[in-house]
């Protein structure tokens, strides 16, 4: 996806081109007046295309809304995979924190944007809440796959059951929600740590021991 504030150019008149167009004129206009006053005809006018191609791809501006979602998310979750494996030879906590740099980073990059999916995704309905569970699982098992990669040469590191890597997923989000609704003086990145001593106590919290008979 194109980086929010990236302008749109190299329209070719295909499907897949207007949905992209579409997607990222839907998440421009949504970062800059919020989705509650973002309407069907500012993503058209953005996007240079008929409302008649807006409801060729989208039933209503909440499928545009999981649409983006997706997308967005989707990206976030290549940057996160590309910073883990840049830092093939740092130490495996500097590694781990290269990961939740770009997650952050990611979503810093445009916080009203990642406000805007988030809590509307929130209350956008059932079909909303089970994307949101299905990407919480995607992000899940990305944190699952770099910890067993950082196990094969960190023995130490700790594994982590799919619950766990949900409840970690789940408790680093809702953190940094927290943090974008207290306003933009509050910034993601004053999160980072904190997210990363969770990670460390997780991964280096010593087995419990077995219980007797």
């Amino acid at each position: 996806m194109v980086p929010i504030g990236t302008k749109l150019q190299g329209f070719d008149g295909t499907d897949d081109d207007r949905r992209t167009r579409l997607i990222e004129a839907f998440a421009a206009a949504i970062s800059e007046d919020g989705y509650a006053a973002t309407t069907i005809a500012d993503i058209v006018r953005r996007a240079r295309v008929s409302k008649r191609t807006f409801y060729e791809h989208f039933s209503d501006k909440q499928a545009c809304l999981l649409a983006t979602y997706a997308q967005v998310t989707s990206h976030t979750r290549a940057c996160m995979r590309a910073a883990f494996d840049s830092h093939r030879e740092a130490d495996w906590r500097e590694r781990l924190e290269a990961v939740l740099d770009a997650y952050v980073t990611a979503l810093e990059s445009s916080p009203a944007l990642t406000r805007a999916c988030l809590t509307e995704m929130a209350a956008a309905g059932p079909r909303a809440l089970e994307l949101r569970r299905e990407v919480h699982g995607e992000f899940a098992a990305l944190l699952r796959e770099v910890v067993e990669r950082t196990r094969a040469r960190h023995p130490e590191v700790r594994e982590i059951s799919p619950p766990m890597a949900t409840a970690l997923v789940g408790g680093i989000d809702e953190l940094l929600l927290a943090q974008l609704e207290r306003g933009p003086q509050h910034r993601l990145a004053n999160l980072r740590e904190t997210a990363a001593e969770l990670l460390r106590a997780v991964l280096l919290r010593p087995p419990t021991p077995a219980r007797d008979a």
